[in-house]
């Protein structure tokens, strides 16, 4: 992936005004996520302190932690999969294609069955070295593949990710696991309480961390040889970014279970507009992943009571889509799309 930016010939009041747009575009749908579908509880309340104690505990116990974590969650898996794409040179990759969230539910299962009690911290901990082997099973396979920017790249690591995800489900049936597996393996934020969220806080440290050593990981990206001769440790820097996707995906399925192709449709938009800069573009990224999560989880939330709606006349509480099952389907044709579309830059667009 070159070193490149749409954005040296942009004037800074337009780039300005964009991160003035984006911010508000953000703060609208976070908005939105508090109070759509929330009965009782509006704006006007929350701002004249009307609410119930009920209402009260309910907003701020549940419905901020869930929109904060949606928020983060979705910012940091977008940063991975942007990551993901600069060190593998492959912008089809992400931790949901090639193993590394596969390997994290395998390792919370293992650790559900030996040590259940275990605190959320070292369920983590677990979840991360067995996030770090699956991708680095996943780079040895890369290391025979010689185009990298082929399509062969992901196949490889969704394979790869079937055989762990029939490891895992073997094992959770065994042990009677298999719902707390289908919890993992598909993000739902019903279940976020105050007190049940704050390890994402965690994974957007680690996002800053990626901004911070951006042009490193871009050089590292270049090439082992581009890399050596500007006097870097390829090896050093390439396994410490998987290191940081490894955290970023474990911490995220402990805390709210798997989004599937968030980590590639966003990074795959924000450089088809704003080019492969990875730097500038890391900022952009994040704004993208929040705000596409926040969004499926308003649409999971609001689209049974439609429904229901339409059918009776009546919409009170039938319940709500998991985030995963709609990004899952949104993700999925995006992801169809960029796969036949091709890159143009390379030329080879259909």
């Amino acid at each position: 992936m070159a070193i490149a930016s749409s954005t040296t010939t942009t004037p800074r009041s337009a780039r300005l005004l964009r991160g003035v747009v984006a911010v508000i575009v953000l703060v609208v749908v976070f908005l939105a996520s508090l109070f759509v579908n929330v009965a009782d509880i509006s704006p006007i309340d929350v701002l004249r302190g009307t609410m119930s104690d009920r209402h009260a505990l309910y907003f701020f116990q549940q419905r901020i932690p869930r929109a904060l974590s949606a928020a983060l969650a979705g910012s940091s898996l977008a940063i991975a999969g942007l990551l993901m794409q600069v060190l593998a040179r492959n912008r089809f990759v992400s931790p949901s294609t090639v193993g590394t969230v596969e390997s994290a539910g395998l390792g919370l299962v293992i650790v559900a069955i030996i040590a259940p009690g275990m605190p959320l911290f070292g369920k983590m901990l677990i979840a991360m070295v067995f996030a770090m082997g699956g991708t680095a099973i996943f780079l040895t396979f890369l290391a025979k593949i010689k185009l990298r920017d082929s399509p062969l790249v992901p196949l490889v690591g969704i394979m790869l990710g079937s055989v762990i995800s029939a490891v895992a489900t073997f094992l959770a049936v065994k042990y009677g696991l298999l719902q707390m597996l289908s919890t993992w393996l598909f993000a739902d934020f019903s279940a976020v309480l105050s007190g049940r969220y704050e390890l994402l806080w965690v994974v957007a440290g680690l996002a800053v961390l990626t901004y911070l050593l951006a042009n490193f990981f871009t050089i590292a990206g270049l090439g082992e040889d581009t890399a050596t001769n500007l006097g870097l440790s390829h090896r050093t820097i390439l396994w410490s970014g998987m290191a940081i996707v490894a955290a970023v995906a474990a911490a995220v399925v402990v805390t709210v279970g798997s989004i599937p192709f968030l980590g590639i449709v966003v990074p795959n938009i924000v450089t088809m507009f704003r080019g492969d800069n990875m730097r500038e573009n890391i900022p952009w990224v994040a704004f993208g992943g929040a705000i596409t999560v926040l969004v499926c989880d308003t649409i999971g939330r609001t689209l049974p009571d439609f429904f229901t709606w339409l059918a009776t006349g009546t919409a009170a509480g039938v319940g709500e889509i998991p985030v995963g099952t709609v990004m899952g389907a949104v993700g999925g044709i995006i992801f169809l799309y960029l796969l036949l579309k091709g890159d143009p830059r390379r030329g080879d667009a259909k």
